[in-house]
């Protein structure tokens, strides 16, 4: 008995320091590794992809991703207006459900950090993208912008303060930062 209840203890302690679904104990072990040695902070995100030549497999683009407990391979066919069959989810529908996962799980970190629980949370993303300079048609912004419609709600943090932390997302969320700053690009062929 003694064992079972020392496991719901340790069960109950954990789950206190997750709010939102996120652990803000290893949020705040990584705040403090990263103010002792800051190049803790970096962390590389790497792939390794193939272009699939053969038309009949059903896709254009295969990758295997790494995680911490695994790995899943990703499947990518571009719509048909692009050149592809719309067989699987194109580039750009991963890059948006990246973004926004990203923005998203800024805004619940931010506000599990600062005790704000969350009663309910969703979100309807719009990004318009504009393929004229990508068939040189024109030179235009291929990204006109990303729409973040946001329905949240918190049994302890009103509206107003729950814009202050959408705010504090669009500062902080790595996806947002790549979107509205130029980032460095080296490709090459070996």
């Amino acid at each position: 008995m003694f064992i079972a209840d020392k496991y719901v203890y340790y069960v109950l302690s954990d789950m206190a320091n997750v709010i939102n679904n996120t652990d803000i104990e290893k949020i705040s072990q990584t705040v403090a590794n990263g103010k002792e040695d800051k190049e803790s902070l970096r962390r590389p995100v790497k792939l390794k992809g193939e272009w699939n030549l053969d038309p009949t497999k059903g896709y254009q683009f295969r990758t295997e991703l790494s995680f911490e407990k695994g790995k899943e391979v990703i499947e990518i066919d571009s719509p048909s207006y692009l050149g592809g069959n719309g067989n699987r989810l194109g580039p750009m529908a991963y890059c948006v459900a990246g973004i926004t996962s990203c923005f998203i799980a800024t805004f619940t970190s931010i506000a599990a950090t600062q005790r704000i629980n969350l009663t309910k949370l969703n979100v309807n993303t719009e990004c318009i993208i504009n393929f004229a300079k990508t068939f040189d048609v024109a030179d235009e912004p291929i990204t006109e912008g990303i729409s973040f419609k946001i329905d949240a709600e918190s049994n302890n943090a009103d509206k107003q303060k729950l814009q202050e932390v959408v705010r504090m997302a669009e500062e902080r969320c790595p996806a947002m930062y790549s979107m509205s700053h130029v980032i460095k690009v080296n490709a090459q062929i070996r």
